[in-house]
């Protein structure tokens, strides 16, 4: 089947071409020179985010027009900003003698866009990934009805609440503790200066550190509902058909191939711009495996649609690998099937284990 990427594809500079001013700097900085566009977008989120939420809290300044810009702003950054954070947690950002720049990140950038230091890198790195959405990932869709609000309502309070509780106690039985006094510190040190600074300014707390936390939560949680919402039961371990992946969208110019999320889980240190790339390389596989792939939509797309059960407008975005098509009909009965709950997770034939 031929297939037509418009997704960012792995650049390829010829020989006489002379570096942009920020490769030359990136080259200087950064472990690979081809996430220069992570320096671009943390350098201009430095300038905008930092300042304008900072100015709400100089006395006197508050005003309720500057906060809706500010946090209008945020919104409009932060998907990503969030994927711009999930690559670096992968793959290494800055090299020597500038590792330390690494937790500018988390721990600077990441509470003005919701983002709380170390509970990011320690949930989805150090529990997600190795889980897969099995039963032991504290973010396994598997329990619920996936067409559910209700399920997901369930889904979310449960994570917002208790996902603190819940990582320490997963990191401490795999004996990860490092890991989980980092998690512990991020955590909690970013819930103590947002309380401080509700007594501070409260309404600039509001829309600087406590709307984005929700926010930015909510659509965690919201996306990865949405990735591992067709599940096969037959294989929920499989990552080709616990996953879905998204092609030609916007939201993989902006944030960086994010919807090619079935290459993610099967390579989780695989570079951004080789995703398209891995994905036509791999399209026999992924028919053999009957992985679900939408065209033209991204994560929140089908969460809604999903939330809505419209799963006719679901079957009018799949892609169909291979010559054999099936029905609308076909396609909506396959996309419901793959939403139940499942119980347990019964394991027919060895897991595709991510790298």
């Amino acid at each position: 089947m031929d297939l037509v990427i418009r997704d960012p594809m792995q650049a390829q500079p010829s020989a006489s071409a002379r570096p942009r001013l920020a490769e030359r700097i990136a080259s200087r900085l950064l472990c690979d020179v081809r996430d220069t566009a992570f320096l671009e977008l943390m350098t201009l989120q430095s300038l905008v985010v930092i300042p304008t939420g900072l100015a709400l809290f100089v006395p006197g300044w508050f005003s309720w027009w500057l906060a809706a810009a500010h946090l209008a702003i945020v919104l409009y950054w932060i998907a990503p900003f969030v994927l711009m954070l999930h690559n670096t947690s992968h793959r290494k950002f800055f090299k020597r003698p500038w590792t330390w720049m690494n937790q500018y990140i988390p721990w600077v950038l990441g509470p003005f866009f919701g983002e709380s230091p170390e509970t990011y890198f320690a949930h989805h790195v150090g529990m997600h990934h190795p889980e897969n959405n099995l039963e032991e990932d504290l973010s396994s869709t598997m329990p619920f009805r996936r067409d559910s609000a209700v399920g997901f309502a369930r889904y979310f309070l449960r994570f917002f609440f208790a996902i603190l509780l819940e990582l320490l106690s997963y990191l401490g039985r795999k004996g990860r503790r490092g890991l989980m006094i980092r998690a512990a510190v991020g955590e909690l040190s970013f819930y103590a200066v947002m309380v401080g600074l509700f007594f501070v300014n409260w309404r600039a707390t509001l829309f600087v550190f406590f709307l984005p936390f929700v926010i930015s939560r909510f659509a965690m949680m919201a996306g990865n509902w949405a990735q591992h919402a067709f599940i096969d039961p037959a294989s929920p371990e499989n990552c080709y058909r616990n996953s879905i992946t998204c092609i030609n969208s916007l939201y993989n110019k902006r944030c960086f191939n994010d919807g090619y999320h079935i290459g993610h889980h099967i390579k989780q240190t695989r570079h951004w711009l080789e995703m398209p790339e891995d994905f036509l390389r791999n399209l026999d596989k992924y028919e053999a495996e009957g992985a679900i792939v939408f065209e033209g939509v991204d994560y929140f797309p089908v969460w809604l649609a999903l939330m809505f059960k419209r799963y006719d407008w679901l079957a009018s975005k799949m892609v169909q690998l291979g010559k054999q098509k099936r029905s609308r009909e076909e396609l909506v009965e396959l996309l419901r099937s793959r939403t139940l709950p499942i119980v347990a997770a019964p394991v027919t034939q060895p897991a595709i284990q991510a790298r």
